[in-house]
């Protein structure tokens, strides 16, 4: 088998996996069904992944470098103000719930079927979640933000709910637009009081 074959053979079992996780979930997909249909050995899917759990983290582990280097070349593209691209954020993320195949954020589906914080799948999702913060961070840094930490945790919150909302609630886009108006208005909130000129002091008679 060539190296090519080898690497074609990892995507198509990472690509099955994908649609097959995100859309019943990891628990009720067992590897025999992967294997069926990715149309590979077993023996391939273990030279390339060692246990199923090891499948699982490399599933999230593209999805979250995916999901990432879209967002920042969407934001790049879009330009503005730090404050703009924070809200565009959201606007990708309404643009995503539009998706008939949207099944809720694949991350939190995860944590929510493994229990152990230990778990492959809650280590990748920890560190998604770390990603994702980090350019909230730099973005409200740019902005101005009185404390961008403070403000990042809210805005993952307000991106978290939205992608819940979305899902439970069949909210469509409706519910990053909510979130939208909310980070909009933290935004303006974040930003450090303007300081009042130093009164004039009068010469005494």
């Amino acid at each position: 088998m060539t190296i090519r074959e080898r690497g074609s053979a990892r995507e198509r079992i990472l690509d099955v996996a994908d649609r097959l996780f995100y859309e019943h979930g990891i628990h009720a997909v067992g590897v025999d069904t992967v294997v069926a249909e990715s149309q590979v050995a077993k023996t391939t899917l273990y030279s390339h992944f060692r246990s199923k759990d090891e499948l699982v983290a490399a599933y999230l582990r593209r999805r979250s470098e995916r999901w990432l280097g879209f967002v920042d070349e969407e934001l790049a593209a879009h330009g503005g103000t730090p404050a703009e691209r924070v809200l565009k954020v959201f606007d990708l993320l309404g643009d995503w719930f539009e998706d008939p195949v949207y099944r809720g954020c694949p991350f939190i589906n995860a944590c929510a079927e493994f229990s152990d914080a230990d778990h492959p799948a809650a280590v990748v999702s920890r560190e998604h979640r770390a990603a994702l913060t980090q350019r909230f961070v730099g973005l409200c840094t740019e902005a101005g933000a009185a404390d961008p930490r403070q403000l990042a945790a809210q805005l993952v919150l307000l991106y978290d709910a939205a992608m819940v909302s979305a899902h439970v609630d069949a909210a469509s886009s409706a519910a990053a637009r909510t979130a939208r108006d909310a980070a909009a208005v933290l935004l303006t909130a974040a930003r450090p009081p303007a300081s009042k000129p130093a009164a004039t002091r009068r010469p005494r008679r």
